[in-house]
């Protein structure tokens, strides 16, 4: 299934236009997260998923149409499992998603590469999750102190991830 087309907007550009914004409306989240997919630039309407070391509720959102949107997953900073690997990318793929941004880890990662989809993540890990089906959807989450909401624009390139109240583009 083909991506809907995503703007093409630097993080950078972004920054100099809000840097001066204190409303809250926009957010920079911290230089933590490496990227891991195929595409190095992506943008989309946010949705949310809260777990910890269960991917049930991931895989849950990662099956439905995503229409172009970016899943934001708070994973509580785990290291000691991956949420997202080479299937579950290509669901996400299939299905419409254009990114991911995982508080957490993530494997397969020569699957990851070639995936047609942004992908950021903490780091790498081969350990799978365990299955409990626990976890929250489209909630409001906090990533490294940096407020995510459901319905959120998310920008993202190789100079970092921002976040918008509403859709912005380059002006």
């Amino acid at each position: 299934m083909a991506h809907l087309s995503t703007p093409s907007v630097s993080t950078c550009d972004l920054c100099d236009r809000f840097k001066s914004d204190d409303s809250g409306a926009f957010r920079v989240l911290p230089p933590i997260f490496a990227s891991f997919g195929g595409l190095r630039a992506f943008a989309g309407r946010v949705s949310t998923v809260k777990c910890f070391e269960d991917n049930a509720v991931v895989k849950a959102a990662l099956d439905e149409p995503g229409e172009g949107r970016v899943l934001v997953v708070d994973g509580g900073g785990s290291l000691r499992r991956a949420l997202v690997g080479g299937n579950l990318a290509a669901e996400a793929v299939t299905n419409g998603w254009t990114g991911l941004v995982v508080d957490g880890c993530v494997r397969d990662l020569a699957e990851l590469a070639v995936a047609e989809l942004g992908i950021r993540a903490l780091s790498v890990i081969p350990m799978p999750t365990i299955k409990r089906g626990e976890g929250q959807r489209d909630v409001v989450v906090q990533l490294r102190g940096v407020m995510v909401r459901p319905g959120d624009w998310l920008y993202a390139d190789d100079d970092g991830i921002v976040l918008s109240t509403s859709a912005i583009h380059s002006a």
